[in-house]
């Protein structure tokens, strides 16, 4: 794949999203070990110290995963717009798509089932109920849909997602 190919729905796994439990085999609160495992047991492409005390951060490339952890625990998981899997919630595609057609969905979540839509201090739509932001992510000259899936609900994203995603684009 060349930098800004982005993979067809057809090529990509296809995972589903139990909101603050689980995004396809990945289990909020598993190790570092158990993470890699559950992506097919490779080594992470990448791996840091976020900047807060006891936050760490892996990039699996070649599963289109980044895992976050906060005290060796997996909390806030982000799935790569280009080449990740295609995570659902509800039979609805989360994956590398137009932006704005995940923000209706979203809004549609808010009207339908009132849930709380709120903004990020990047203007993501967020479900926080859901632990899910909508952030968008550069292919080229497009951008798509990149989804953060958090354990929890959080009061404030800026603090509780990793600075690292934040630098993501």
């Amino acid at each position: 794949m060349g930098v800004w190919d982005v993979k067809g729905d057809e090529e990509r796994d296809h995972w589903s999203f139990v909101p603050m439990a689980s995004v396809g085999p990945l289990r909020f609160g598993m190790s570092f070990d158990k993470v890699a495992a559950a992506l097919g047991g490779g080594e992470p492409a990448g791996r840091g110290c976020g900047s807060c005390r006891g936050e760490s951060y892996e990039t699996f490339t070649d599963a289109g995963v980044s895992a976050y952890y906060t005290d060796r625990m997996l909390y806030c998981i982000a799935v790569d717009a280009l080449n990740g899997p295609q995570v659902t919630l509800d039979g609805v595609a989360l994956v590398g798509r137009v932006p704005s057609e995940v923000e209706q969905w979203a809004w549609g979540q808010a009207d339908r089932c009132g849930r709380e839509l709120r903004y990020t201090h990047a203007a993501d739509p967020e479900l926080a109920d859901l632990g899910l932001i909508i952030r968008a992510q550069r292919a080229g000259d497009i951008v798509l849909s990149r989804p953060v899936f958090l354990k929890e609900r959080a009061e404030v994203t800026w603090d509780y997602v990793a600075s690292e995603e934040w630098r993501t684009f």
